[in-house]
């Protein structure tokens, strides 16, 4: 049976990164991605938000067009924060692996801005596998 992986992607470089490892994953083993960006905003979200996160999208649907590898985008604008996003999103898609790019954080950050990884890492039903670039 076809394994899911979910890649949470903004465009970041380390999201980046944690495609560039699910895409090496997926053509060893014939999985299917599902790249899911998250935006808070809900349906209020600016329309230059929108649009930023369409460019990130189709530019790692390209991708993994070129590899070969069969895929999925997926841009949410729910209205949840993004690690509650993904982590529903990889419940409700019965995803097998969750792949999410790290970013070196101080602790003042982590603690005014929160950390959708650890969010992910914490509250996901499935093994998430963290990329650090």
């Amino acid at each position: 049976m076809q394994k899911k992986y979910l890649v949470a992607y903004n465009g970041s470089v380390a999201a980046k990164a944690a495609l560039a490892l699910a895409k090496h994953q997926a053509q060893l083993r014939g999985s299917h991605i599902d790249v899911v960006t998250s935006m808070e905003g809900g349906p209020k979200e600016k329309p230059e938000v929108i649009s930023e996160a369409n460019f990130y999208l189709e530019e790692a649907c390209k991708d993994l067009e070129a590899a070969g590898i069969s895929h999925e985008t997926h841009q949410l604008v729910r209205g949840l924060s993004p690690g509650e996003d993904i982590v529903k999103f990889a419940a409700d898609n019965a995803a097998d692996f969750i792949f999410v790019g790290i970013e070196k954080k101080s602790r003042t950050q982590k603690l005014l801005l929160g950390s959708t990884a650890q969010f992910i890492i914490l509250k996901a039903g499935c093994p998430v596998v963290t990329v650090k670039p």
